[in-house]
């Protein structure tokens, strides 16, 4: 692979990552024009709704692309969506390479692009980068491909692996540094999902918060069998511009049903499952509106259900060197449980931070 292909392209990708959370569920896309060795364009797709990456690196460029190689991370749109076919204007400003990182999956792309720049003598190179572009889209890879989310649990424990005392308290098992992560996952991320009893036990706000910039506010997903949410929680009375969404079932009175849209929430009647949420029918029906990804800061025994169900991507462990003890003290994940070695879930592609002296382990499912 030309070593200067990679080094533009990671230039392009840098771009692309500036608007992580912000283009959901459309991909992170960078691209650069270059000319005579020269940067003479670049741009990135800054927000949903907004011109693609390609369109704002010629919007951008100091003098005519004609000749050029543009530096694209993900393969140029083929199709009509809330802007025209990013392709065309390829062709049209008359560049004479391109270079993509990635091949768009989605079927109304997937290759159309590349055989259309081909079929007009356009030189073009595939597949640059490849694996980390993978890395940097994988929240749009996995909505494209399933329209179901891409979901993260993130769960704080102590060494001992307990997420609370046996009284039930968890403030703060994890140091300051780590908790000021949390935020920047939420402000990265379209959903974060809870069951009803952590916003009964705790009553959260499921918010962004910085304290050198304003974020963005996940979607809140309350997963509530019954409607035991109480009126007065405080996901129900937020100035955000994101929803509230309580996934309940018909077993919730219609009364509470009324009582709760009224103060702003969406309630998503899903089938029942094991007495509870059909959560393959949520994550189908979040889809749908949209929600590509999702932090889930939910209790052990949401936790162990998602990912019984195989809703679960990626796993982030925060572990603090404190310990709780205490056989009824909660651990990160619950339920039935797994009961055979050979059948333990494993993770893969394992990273490691440190904040403070919390240390982070997280991995793909």
């Amino acid at each position: 692979m030309d070593q200067q292909d990679q080094q533009y392209m990671k230039q392009a990708m840098e771009l692309a990552e500036k608007a992580r959370g912000r283009t959901g569920p459309n991909p992170l896309v960078g691209a650069l024009i270059v000319k005579n060795g020269q940067i003479i364009g670049k741009g990135y797709h800054q927000k949903y709704g907004g011109h693609h990456g390609e369109v704002n690196a010629f919007n951008a460029q100091t003098e005519t692309s004609k000749g050029a190689t543009l530096y694209v991370t993900l393969e140029p749109c083929h199709h009509f969506g809330k802007t025209p076919p990013c392709v065309d204007r390829v062709i049209k400003e008359g560049v004479g390479r391109v270079v993509i990182g990635l091949k768009d999956p989605n079927p109304l792309v997937a290759g159309k692009s590349i055989e259309k720049l081909q079929k007009h003598g356009i030189d073009t190179t595939v597949g640059v980068l490849e694996a980390a572009l993978k890395e940097q889209n994988r929240i749009f890879l996995k909505y494209i491909r399933s329209q179901r989310p891409y979901t993260v649990i993130k769960t704080a424990m102590s060494l001992d692996g307990k997420i609370a005392t046996a009284s039930g308290e968890s403030r703060w098992i994890t140091g300051e540094q780590a908790r000021g992560y949390v935020h920047v996952l939420r402000d990265q991320m379209a959903g974060i999902m809870v069951g009803v009893g952590t916003v009964i036990e705790d009553n959260p706000s499921l918010t962004t918060r910085f304290s050198h910039k304003e974020g963005a506010d996940p979607h809140r997903i309350i997963v509530d069998t019954r409607g035991r949410i109480p009126v007065t929680s405080k996901v129900l009375h937020l100035e955000s511009k994101a929803k509230t969404i309580i996934a309940s079932t018909e077993l919730m009175e219609k009364d509470k049903k009324k009582a709760l849209e009224d103060l702003g929430a969406t309630v998503i009647i899903n089938p029942i499952k094991n007495e509870r949420v059909d959560l393959k029918y949520l994550f189908d029906r979040l889809g749908e509106e949209k929600i590509d990804s999702i932090l889930v800061e939910g209790g052990s025994t949401l936790n162990f259900s998602l990912i019984e169900e195989g809703l679960v991507d990626r796993i982030i462990s925060f572990i603090a060197p404190k310990i709780i003890g205490g056989e009824s003290a909660k651990t990160p994940i619950g339920g039935r449980g797994i009961l055979r070695m050979e059948e333990v879930i494993s993770l893969k592609n394992i990273q490691y931070r440190q904040f403070g002296e919390d240390f982070m382990i997280q991995g793909d499912v």
